[in-house]
């Protein structure tokens, strides 16, 4: 799978540390994705849930459809656990917080988000601070909610961009190889077996 990092497989599902720069699933004018390089291995796979291209990190997929439906139960209800790792810019005042600000599709900019209190949907994000060198904050994030670009454009309106955002930190995308954030772990229950899996992938940067 080049550069997939498969974490745990079995015959209901797959789990990987997608790296930057790939797709979770197809684009229009883009074939190549995880999702196609697991189905030249596993055959059926199912989308249970995505990363931003630019993000790397843990991503679980179905491999039939009733592993799909009950582990979408478990994102839909957000039963799930989700703990992102990133690194943003400049020097984070306060030790955590709560970001509650609605989110929806900048139509005009397509594919970037927008804050709107009019017409976005609610989106929840809290965070920790875990270091600060004056310059960049280490930052783990803690999304209650799963909206398109939600962690990035929360960030930015906290006042500190992820590094190497190519959408919200352009300037910081130049001179950087890569966005700084990362899914760095993941719980849900098994489809069948209804064991809790805790998906844990250490941060690359």
């Amino acid at each position: 799978m080049n550069d997939i990092e498969e974490l745990y497989a079995d015959d209901e599902i797959v789990v990987i540390n997608k790296p930057p720069k790939l797709l979770s699933v197809p684009g229009r004018y883009e074939p190549d994705s995880a999702v196609t390089r697991l189905q030249k291995i596993y055959g059926d796979i199912h989308v249970i849930h995505r990363l931003d291209n630019d993000t790397s990190g843990i991503i679980v997929y179905g491999r039939n459809k009733k592993a799909l439906t009950a582990i979408q139960q478990q994102f839909e209800k957000q039963n799930t656990h989700k703990i992102y790792e990133a690194l943003v810019i400049g020097s984070v005042s306060g030790s955590h917080g709560c970001i509650n600000l609605p989110i929806c599709v900048d139509w005009p900019n397509r594919p970037l988000q927008m804050i709107s209190h009019t017409q976005g949907r609610y989106a929840l994000t809290r965070w920790k601070k875990l270091d600060d060198n004056g310059h960049e904050s280490r930052m783990e994030l803690y999304p209650k909610t799963g909206r398109s670009h939600q962690l990035r454009l929360h960030m930015r309106a906290l006042g500190h961009a992820i590094v190497g955002d190519p959408f919200y930190a352009p300037e910081s995308a130049a001179i950087t190889p890569r966005m700084m954030l990362h899914a760095r772990e993941l719980s849900f229950c098994h489809p069948v077996s209804g064991k809790l899996m805790e998906m844990v992938c250490p941060t690359p940067f």
